[in-house]
């Protein structure tokens, strides 16, 4: 008899796989159609196991390699599933046993395959049941050791290498494969933490004080979407080195702000937030559906402060001329420093597509910052943590706009974030046990 949650799994695995979709997409699709028939451990290890075979891939693979006398590319990809979810139980999901993992790959591999195929993965998986996973990736070439033992893509530790020790890149492939704490932002236009905190444990909901003030970290915190104090619009999720963003833009009530790239909403609502809603701001995206996302966060929220348009953030807009106090431009990345977060990322870019969102990023610059007030400041930001998409963009604006200048940030709100940001022109977080990665820099127009 097949397990059901391990042919769900396998089932969003393939369509990811063969039809080139995000795991995050399909496997909301499967579970609401499986609802009725799943419950919350069975959902557990679904979301577990795609999302850690996706996140770990390129590992899988090599692992596969060095066993399979067939080449990769000539494995059905059912079969090719089957051994990525079964090698990752075997290796990274301790509260299962091995032996486990490996008849039920068997029992999935006579659905999907045949016999020969069946007894192909029972072997290559009993291979693997006796293999010490950081003695197999014993390999000299250290960029080689790291791509393969840490599943990152070689085009990015290359890139990474360009500004970063081999150590320091070795910390950041590791940590990129963390799963991610949750981290939740209170809304102070409605609730007080002390509220929150005594609302969240009456649920059995652990909490506690995160990196920042307005932040709390929550776990065993189940359908968060759902519950009744994130409906009433108490708190947001957030990651906390995005919520640092809103923060050093500094906003303050009755300014007017641009958010040129807003969407989700996230950011935009934290500034409103923080403006104690009121003043103005202009919520900028290329999408309707995605403006859609920002209308309903700040609906949420009770924020009455956010008016949306549908603007392309590169093209310029004459009736915005030098009329903001303040901007915020969370520009689109290859997003590289949240990889644990969505690692889907890894295999959908390429080292190509650095020109190309790195030509989209110096547009939007150029084009918003003639939408600043003489004397007003812009914080320029991404989730990625290559330079070509973030310091050698403000270098570059800032040779061919003399009238801008960096404003130094010296310090932060804690001694964590300390220890993650190169002082200095720049912030540079990268992710960490804590937060994801993120570049944030702050501009002021002298006239």
């Amino acid at each position: 008899m097949i397990d059901k949650t391990r042919k769900i799994a396998l089932e969003i695995l393939y369509k990811i796989d063969v039809e080139n979709l995000y795991s995050n997409i399909v496997l909301d699709e499967e579970l609401n159609k499986n609802k009725k028939s799943l419950n919350e451990k069975d959902i557990g290890l679904i979301s577990q196991i795609v999302y850690g075979t996706t996140t770990w891939k390129l590992t899988l693979d090599e692992i596969i390699k060095k066993y399979s006398k067939i080449k990769l590319k000539k494995i059905s990809k059912w079969i090719l599933n089957i051994l990525r979810m079964g090698i990752y139980q075997i290796i990274f999901l301790s509260k299962i046993p091995k032996s486990a993992a490996v008849n039920e790959s068997v029992n999935l591999a006579k659905r999907y395959g045949h016999t020969a195929s069946s007894n192909f993965v029972n072997a290559i998986l009993r291979k693997v049941e006796k293999e010490d996973y950081l003695e197999f990736f014993n390999i000299k070439d250290e960029k080689e050791r790291i791509s393969k033992a840490y599943s990152m893509p070689s085009w990015i530790i290359e890139e990474l290498s360009k500004q970063n020790t081999t150590k320091e890149i070795e910390e950041i492939a590791k940590n990129s494969n963390l799963k991610p704490k949750i981290s939740i932002r209170i809304n102070k236009l409605k609730t007080t933490k002390e509220e929150l905190i005594e609302n969240l444990k009456q649920e059995n909901i652990e909490v506690k004080q995160g990196l920042l003030e307005d932040f709390l970290e929550v776990e065993k915190f189940k359908n968060i979407e759902k519950n009744k104090s994130y409906l009433e619009g108490l708190f947001t999720i957030q990651d906390e080195a995005a919520g640092l963003i809103p923060i050093l833009l500094d906003p303050k009530p009755d300014e007017l702000i641009l958010d040129a790239c807003s969407s989700p909403g996230g950011k935009t609502t934290y500034i409103a937030e923080l403006m104690q809603n009121k003043g103005e701001i202009i919520a900028c995206d290329i999408h309707e559906h995605r403006i859609k996302l920002v209308e309903n966060t700040a609906k949420r929220l009770g924020i009455k402060i956010i008016k949306t348009k549908l603007q392309d953030a590169t093209i310029y807009n004459e009736e915005y001329n030098q009329k903001f106090d303040k901007i915020l431009l969370d520009v689109p990345c290859l997003g590289i420093g949240v990889l644990k977060r969505k690692p889907d990322i890894k295999w959908r870019r390429t080292k190509e597509d650095i020109l190309k969102i790195s030509q989209i990023q110096k547009d939007i610059l150029n084009v918003c910052s003639k939408y600043l007030k003489p004397g007003g400041e812009i914080v320029y930001s991404t989730c990625s943590i290559l330079d070509e998409e973030n310091k050698n963009i403000i270098q570059k604006f800032l040779k061919e706009n003399k009238n801008f200048e960096i404003k130094e940030i010296n310090t932060c709100q804690n001694e964590f974030f300390d220890k993650y940001i190169k002082k200095g022109k720049y912030i540079q977080v990268y992710q960490n046990e804590k937060t994801d990665g993120f570049f944030i820099c702050k501009l002021k127009k002298s006239i």
